[in-house]
């Protein structure tokens, strides 16, 4: 490793050739191009990026993707600051500018830590039974201070000055991931010529096969991947998204997918939204999401330094990365033993393997004799005030301590069913692979880890498979793909499941960012809240900015444990859209500023500005609420001077902000509703009548109406009724065109006339046509 930082001296895609300088907490860093603000930030040996919601204790990086409930930060600064962005998500570039959030003063010296101190006050539930007391004291100092303590990061209060924007599109089909079974199944599709559109969430293609020394075809797996995506790229029928999320589905096979166009760059170019969202109607879909891979719970499990095993393979073969100088393992999986496995290659051998399980698999008997393995063991205690310096292993013997500074934790995976789940079908156990997997979906196709299938060589034929069952079901001919060599052996797993501390002070958590822990789960159980639902709304179980990806089956673990029921007897929640984050300018696209609510004037808008009116919103319209003159003292002095004016004189008003009458169809020309464009001479005090104020310019375009036709799409009854009403209507210059019926079916003695008749008495006419319907 280099100096002293944990940058390994080769290995990895990142370009070392292209040093990148970027800012945390205002320190200057560098990483490299291809980093992640998580990897530069852990090659550089920052531990703590972070601080959980209620007790403030000090957090580490712990994924590699979107499942990451620690690492949360500010990005950018003024206008364009974004809180709560994951760090693992986060393409580093030059002048990147990042802090920390949910802290004060500051991230190495948290005032609101001694929240931790209270932990029997902060206990689930808490809100509905602290601060009862005295009642006065609510609204002056309890909500003030929760008010204030809530939340993690600030939006900026600034106008966003970036632009994003709407799109459409189209398909056979839609592959979400390109991971190795994403890539297999718009392979499939494309060589048999389907339209598709293959969506990834990385900046390029390959998904964990980029974080693995795997040999896919008899090459690296980098270099397959490449050769794959040159294909796809070549295809005329093939669209291929990078930096883009499906994040929700919807009846009628319609996804949406978030596009992070200028993400990676400090400010978009001229003419280039930060983001575009995606409206893609396809015909049928693949779900290749992953996995994300579930820690273990035991006690404080939550210092910096614990890390997933995944993750830690993540960033020593993908970044070149080392999570620590002694690092120990603890799993319940294959994927642990892997991890120690690429360790070793990396010249870092773990300090210790902790398996769970009674025995180590046989596949990685060369790792069993090159480090020292505790069977059947347990984590039972962990150390390190900022980050971790050493555990306690519990085996078949005495206890054990190690001194490391990272540990990686591997107890299963949970497939990436959160797509599946917005169509509310409820997810489906398997006891094979101990998670849930997704229901059956009319026109969705589960492929590789996102249906279970978890060995990369398996994961390929999956992924193949689902694009040939996608192209059969669309009735498109299905051109066989040879799948390319590669390991096959399956990553087991053992059953969800927790360690209790040596005492009742040790903190066991579930739930990373909230602060949920092994006893609030069983505080709930004994309060009656046994229900997954109600377990997750008293202890904010799951309502993470992670979505539970890391914490619900543990939880759920415990919960069963409680109550002697299985895990699926015990339920599960569902996600809902979208399932990853997407800024709200996103979903507003070009809908913003005036464009979001448009700006309506009337014709005399002109007029009511130039004598100082001010205005109120009626609806989109700018309505004048009054116009003051110099000698008004205030809106009452105002307000008299115009009622008196009103009541002794004549007022005029617009209310064309309040509504209008819009005749259309075929018989607008004879509709039933008329109003008299005529002189009002004799009106009767008290009474009031409706007019129109017309030009008598307008009369050119105004003809002679006739009674309605009756229409062909009615029905008898309702063309009876139709004729019943018809009558002949006035003109633009004020003449009748017939008298008034209302009552007969007869036709008007001026239907098919050109012109009004002259031997009619407009003004009597047109007083009776005010006032009925003429």
């Amino acid at each position: 490793m280099s100096g002293g930082g944990f940058r390994l001296g080769s290995g990895g895609l990142i370009d070392r050739s292209r040093p990148l300088s970027f800012t945390f907490d205002g320190r200057s860093y560098q990483g490299c191009a291809g980093d992640t603000l998580a990897s530069a930030l852990l090659a550089n040996g920052v531990r703590v990026v972070g601080r959980s919601f209620k007790y403030h204790r000090p957090r580490g990086v712990l994924s590699a993707g979107h499942e990451e409930p620690n690492a949360l930060v500010e990005l950018r600064s003024g206008a364009r600051r974004e809180p709560n962005v994951k760090a693992t998500t986060i393409e580093l570039y030059d002048g990147l500018v990042a802090s920390s959030q949910n802290r004060w003063p500051s991230l190495g010296f948290d005032v609101m830590a001694l929240n931790g101190l209270l932990k029997p006050v902060f206990a689930a539930g808490f809100y509905y039974k602290t601060f009862m007391w005295p009642a006065s004291f609510w609204e002056k100092i309890y909500e003030p201070v929760i008010r204030r303590a809530a939340g993690l990061g600030r939006a900026s209060a600034l106008e966003d000055p970036d632009s994003y924007e709407h799109s459409n599109a189209h398909c056979d089909l839609l592959v979400a991931g390109g991971g190795g079974a994403g890539l297999m199944a718009a392979l499939t599709a494309g060589r048999s010529g389907a339209k598709v559109i293959l969506c990834e969430d990385q900046p390029r293609l390959g998904g964990r096969l980029l974080d693995e020394r795997e040999s896919v075809g008899g090459q690296p797996a980098a270099q397959w991947v490449n050769s794959v995506a040159a294909e796809l790229a070549a295809m005329p029928n093939v669209r291929v998204f990078s930096r883009a999320s499906v994040v929700a589905a919807f009846d009628g096979g319609v996804f949406a997918a978030l596009e992070r166009v200028a993400d990676h760059l400090p400010e978009p170019p001229p003419f280039t939204p930060r983001q575009r969202f995606w409206r893609i109607a396809a015909r049928r879909a693949i779900i290749a999401t992953g996995a994300s891979e579930r820690p273990l719970a035991f006690p404080d499990n939550d210092r910096p330094g614990i890390m997933l095993a995944g993750a830690v393979r993540s960033y020593l073969n993908r970044f070149g990365v080392a999570a620590g100088r002694q690092i120990a393992v603890y799993t319940a999986t294959d994927d642990g033993w892997l991890t120690a496995r690429d360790l070793i290659k990396a010249g870092l051998p773990p300090v210790v393997v902790i398996d769970a399980r009674e025995k180590a698999p046989a596949e990685f008997a060369d790792v069993a004799k090159a480090v020292p393995v505790v069977l059947n063991g347990a984590v039972v205690a962990t150390q390190g005030r900022k980050g971790l310096s050493a555990i306690t292993v519990k085996g078949s013997g005495a206890a054990q301590n190690f001194a490391v500074d990272a540990l990686a934790v591997s107890g299963g995976f949970n497939p990436s069913i959160q797509l599946a789940s917005c169509f509310r079908g409820r997810p489906a156990w398997s006891d094979k692979i101990q998670a849930f997997l997704a229901p059956g979906v009319d026109g969705l196709h589960m492929a590789g880890a996102a249906a279970g299938v978890f060995a990369p060589g398996e994961a390929l034929k999956s992924g193949a498979d689902a694009g040939s069952a996608a192209l059969q079901a669309l009735g498109l001919p299905v051109k066989p793909v040879e799948l390319p060599a590669i390991r096959h052996s399956a990553a087991g797993s053992a059953p969800a499941w927790w360690r209790p501390g040596r005492g009742g002070d040790a903190r066991v958590f579930v739930d990373f960012q909230h602060d949920v822990t092994a006893s609030d789960v069983i505080l709930a159980h004994r309060e009656g809240y046994r229900s997954v639902e109600h377990l997750k709304r008293y202890t904010t179980l799951g309502m993470a900015t992670d979505q539970g990806r890391t914490a619900n089956l543990d939880a759920l673990a415990i919960m069963a444990q409680l109550t002697g029921q299985s895990i699926p007897q015990t339920g599960v929640t569902l996600a809902r859209p979208p399932v990853v984050p997407v800024a709200l300018g996103a979903v507003a696209g070009a809908h913003r500023r005036g464009a979001f609510k448009p700006l309506r004037e009337t014709p005399i808008h002109a007029y009511a500005l130039e004598r100082g009116a001010p205005f109120v919103d009626a609806g989109q319209w700018k309505r004048p609420q009054y116009f003051p003159l110099a000698g008004d003292a205030d809106l009452l002095a105002t307000a008299n001077r115009e009622v008196n004016a009103v009541r002794s004189g004549v007022g005029v008003t617009d209310v064309s902000t309040l509504g209008k009458v819009e005749v259309e169809g075929r018989t607008r020309q004879s509709s039933s509703i008329s109003s008299a464009p005529c002189a009002r001479r004799r009106s009767r005090s008290g009474a009031a009548a409706i007019s129109s104020c017309c030009a008598r310019t307008a009369s050119s375009r105004t003809t002679a109406c006739s009674p309605a036709s009756p229409r062909t799409d009615m029905s008898p009854m309702s063309r009876r009724r139709t004729r019943r009403r018809s009558t002949g209507t006035c003109n633009i210059a004020g003449r009748c065109c017939g008298r008034s019926s209302t009552s007969t079916s007869r036709r008007s003695p001026t239907a098919g006339r050109s012109s009004p008749s002259p031997g009619r008495n407009p003004r009597r006419c047109c007083r009776r046509s005010s006032t009925r319907r003429c």
